[in-house]
């Protein structure tokens, strides 16, 4: 069990930090709830206690964990994805369902590149901000830095590998 001020990662929103548990009562049932602040949009998130484990909920990762997400953007390596913008949705949706930092880093890095050389659908671009949103608000914590300066790095990381592939692919 988590405590107030641990940093955990609620996949579907990203991470935070655990600043109440709050008891309520929802549909006649009382239930605890951690309240998750997530530094991107200063968003605030109930967590039901008892649904820990099949939400997916865990503890950031270690700066040298999150050394390996940049190096996934930093990769000069596009991956193959489908040419249809519905497969490629799907694509994408079921890497970050996965929850895997490094899946979600290639979701970034494949829409990131092929803007550059399409613009992207109005639900790729979504995507796009959803998995940025959770790289970026683990990162905040993770590297104990502002939200700008993330933004900075993951944008020139991911600048150098895109433009290298592209360059490699063409």
């Amino acid at each position: 069990m988590f405590e107030i001020g641990d940093k955990i990662v609620y996949p579907i929103h990203g991470a935070g930090v655990i600043v109440d548990i709050e008891t309520k009562v929802i549909l006649g049932k009382k239930k605890e709830y951690y309240v998750l602040k997530i530094p991107v949009n200063e968003m605030k998130v109930l967590v039901p206690l008892g649904s820990m484990d099949s939400v997916g909920i865990r503890e950031i990762k270690t700066p040298e964990e999150m050394d390996k997400v940049l190096d996934v953007l930093r990769d000069t390596t596009i991956e193959k994805m489908p040419t249809n913008w519905n497969r490629r949705y799907r694509f994408h949706q079921d890497k970050i369902k996965t929850g895997d930092l490094e899946e979600i880093a290639k979701v970034i890095k494949n829409l990131e590149c092929l803007d550059r050389e399409k613009s992207l659908s109005t639900g790729e671009r979504k995507i796009l901000n959803n998995a940025r949103q959770i790289i970026l608000s683990e990162m905040v914590l993770v590297y104990d830095k502002s939200y700008d300066e993330v933004v900075k790095l993951v944008d020139e990381t991911m600048e150098e590998g895109c433009l290298k592939g592209l360059e490699e692919k063409a």
